[in-house]
Formats: C-alpha cells, structure tokens, sequence
C-alpha cells in the first residue's frame, strides 16, 4: 500500500511539472502572423513544446512592430518559451524582429542554415554582432537535409538548407513526379531564397510544409523525377505567393488540400502564382493574409479566407492585377494598424480546423 502511494505521489509530481497549456491543448496550433510578406509561424503541438519560423523585418520600426504581432500569437497560445526558432534564411523580412522577441521571451535554440551568401552591411552587422549575443544564451545549431528536429509529439524533418537537399524520400513518398516532364528552369538564383531551411512536418496522419523562399530550381531539384516529399494537408506558400517559386512541381505534387498565403499588399499574389495554386489538384481553400494589389479581382480569393484589410481602403479592388514594384517604384502601403492572423488547429486523424482571426470565419477540413 505504501508503495503504491509512493507511485501515485510521483505521477502526480511528474504531472504537475508539465505545463498546464501542455495538459489542456490536443490539436497541433500553427499561427500564420501578418508581418508584411515575411512567413513567421508558430507551431505549438500538444506537448507544449514551440517552434517559430521567422521573426519579421529589419527595419526598426517594423521589426517593434512585427515582435508585438509575433508575441500577440504566442500569449494567445499560451505558451512561455521558444524551445526553436528557426530563421529560414538571411533576408531582411525573416530575421529582422528576433532581437525584439528574444527580449521578450526565452528562446532555447537558434536554427539556421549557416553563411549568408548574399552580403549586405545590413545582414552582416546582424550576423556577427547581434546574432552571437542572442544564441549564446541558448543553442546554435546549423541545419542540414535530412535532419530530425526534437520536437515532442512532432515528426518534424528538414528537407533543403544551404542549397542542398533532401536526397531520399520521406516515409511514403518517392512516386514518380509526374510534373517534371513539363518543367521549365528559371535563371539560376544566387540568392538566399535558395538556402532556404525547409521544413515537413508530421503530427499523426496531418502534414504540413513550410518551404521558407525555397525557389523554382530548386523546387525541381528537391522534387524531380520523384516526388520526395509526398502529399500534405497544408502548405504554407513559398515566398509569400511570388512565381520565382510555387512551380507545379512543387504544389501539384504535393496535393495540399489548404494552402495558406502569407503575402503583403504589394508583395506576392502574383496571378503567375495564383494559378499554380489555384489549379493545385485537390485544393478546397486557399486562404490570403492580405487583399493583394497584384492580384486584383482576377485572382484574389472572397473576403472571408483573407486576414487583414488595407488601412486605407480604395472604394473598390482593382479588377485587373497591377504590375509588381519595380527598382524606384513608391513604398507598398503598410498596415500599421491591428493585424490578424490565421490559426490552424490539427488533430492527429488528420482533421484540422483554419480560422481567419479578423472576422471569426472558420473552417473544418474532414480526416
């Protein structure tokens, strides 16, 4: 009887120390967060345990302004830790916030896929000054294909970094890709979209992916002749929605049933890239952090599976897409005002809910 007692006294130990967000949460909650065209995310499985892609843009005020909305997700999510951040590669609107954040939070382990290839003062300064001074209080790891995150309760498999990829296929994939016969390269990209660490993440029969910038080359390389990777349930769209990446390839063979487009206003949505996704085969929705501007009426979806509004609204969206911004061409609109995110909540059958934040609109897609 004593025994018992002393074994019941343990479990009960061992519970108490587990968050208590951790004991409540079954669903995997992914927040999709407006930080202007960046693609930061929060993954919170039912362990409690938390990885954030991405932290926004460099700028000071919006980096300020992208930690908040960035924050905003994770006290929603109750949750007081970083356990990763993953930067997905050393572009200004994907590292910019994570000073900011890190002074907010703890952050346990920085993720990234090594070398800037593409320097710029800006970067660099971060780089060897700021970024040293951040990870030194936790882990630095530097990530390669093929490599296993620890995340509890969470498969969570890095299949491109430093422009290398995975090279055998994920547990089953590997059919032959049959988008490669009709594949056409683009220039090659010497850019840091091309490094790009590149996630497939798996929580019972729910996959997500989460390609960062990952662009059109190597979209084929990773994909063709067979398709590495397999079907997922979401994907959350390459270089928010720009058509130097998403080629068929890629999002037709990965058969997602929802993507989710994590654009600005004048910054992705391209009807290049609207129609690889529009036409993916077997997609139910596609839901857009913003109206875009190079979308117009052509290709924008209906208001209720898009987030945010433009602080200045024209009386009526453009119905032809406008030309994207070239060199010299005047700053997009910013939305400085409250901004909304989109949160998925998937249970390990498969099934998985998306709600739009700014309206209240939900969705669920069946196992």
């Amino acid at each position: 009887m004593k025994r018992t007692a002393l074994i019941l006294s343990a479990a009960l130990l061992g519970a108490a120390t587990i968050p208590a967000v951790a004991q409540q949460r079954t669903t995997l909650d992914i927040y999709v967060i407006d930080v202007e065209g960046g693609n930061a995310t929060l993954f919170v499985p039912p362990s409690g345990e938390t990885v954030l892609m991405d932290t926004g843009n460099v700028a000071p005020d919006a980096a300020k302004r992208d930690a908040a909305r960035i924050m905003a997700a994770i006290r929603d999510a109750g949750v007081k830790q970083i356990d990763h951040l993953i930067t997905t590669h050393w572009h200004g609107d994907h590292f910019g916030g994570m000073a900011e954040v890190a002074a907010q939070i703890p952050i346990k382990e920085f993720i990234d896929h090594g070398a800037n290839v593409q320097p710029t003062p800006v970067v660099d300064d971060f780089i060897t000054k700021t970024y040293p001074g951040l990870y030194g209080k936790g882990k630095h790891t530097v990530a390669k294909p093929g490599d296993k995150l620890q995340v509890a309760g969470l498969d969570w498999r890095i299949v491109a970094a430093a422009g290398q990829l995975q090279k055998t296929s994920l547990p089953g994939a590997g059919q032959k890709n049959s988008y490669c016969a009709d594949f056409k390269p683009q220039d090659p990209d010497p850019t840091e979209n091309a490094q790009s660490v590149s996630s497939v993440v798996t929580f019972g029969k729910f996959r997500v992916a989460h390609l960062g910038d990952l662009t059109w080359n190597k979209e084929f390389d990773l994909q063709c002749p067979v398709n590495r990777i397999g079907t997922v349930d979401l994907f959350i769209v390459s270089h928010h929605g720009q058509p130097i990446s998403n080629s068929p390839v890629l999002v037709h063979a990965m058969h997602p049933r929802v993507a989710i487009l994590n654009n600005g206003t004048r910054k992705g949505g391209q009807p290049d890239a609207m129609r690889v996704l529009a036409s993916s085969p077997g997609l139910e929705d596609l839901w857009q952090m913003h109206f875009s501007l190079l979308s117009g009426q052509e290709y924008t979806r209906p208001g209720m599976f898009i987030a945010n509004n433009f602080d200045d609204p024209t009386p009526t969206l453009p119905i032809q897409p406008i030309a994207a911004p070239g060199p010299g061409a005047p700053q997009p609109p910013q939305h400085n005002g409250p901004a909304f995110w989109f949160k998925v909540s998937a249970k390990q059958d498969g099934s998985f809910t998306v709600t739009n934040q700014r309206n209240g609109f939900t969705k669920t897609y069946a196992k």
